[in-house]
């Protein structure tokens, strides 16, 4: 599992969703869709309706993959910031039971509203 309270998962920009590696769908189950592919370097983060599935790419052909499953049913609380004048990046802070505080950091230009939407109405 990552180890989210020393690792904060790099600065994610909105991607294709053509360019979601095919073993993500053999992770989904049946009647969940994916909402949302988000990507930094190696690693991405696909929201789906059901949970949040963050992906930490290892070593250094990558072929070693962590796959961290978040379910939105087990989320306590959610925090997004938006970009502003001088800090550019947005942030979305989820809290989870068991597991504690997860932090997101997104480029300026990923629309954190949309994903701010997209948990609300699984959450609350």
């Amino acid at each position: 599992m990552i180890d989210f309270q020393n690792k904060k998962v790099f600065k994610l920009s909105k991607g294709k969703e053509k360019n979601i590696p095919k073993e993500v769908f053999d992770l989904l189950i049946p009647g969940e869709e994916i909402a949302g592919y988000y990507s930094a370097m190696r690693d991405f983060v696909v929201f789906t309706n059901k949970r949040i599935i963050a992906c930490n790419v290892q070593g250094i052909t990558g072929s070693k993959k962590d796959y961290t499953s978040l379910p939105y049913s087990k989320m306590q609380a959610f925090s997004v910031e938006s970009a502003g004048t001088f800090d550019m990046d947005s942030e979305l802070t989820v809290c989870f039971s068991g597991l504690g505080t997860v932090k997101f950091d997104f480029s300026s230009n990923s629309d954190v509203q949309s994903i701010n939407k997209l948990i609300a109405s699984h959450v609350l």
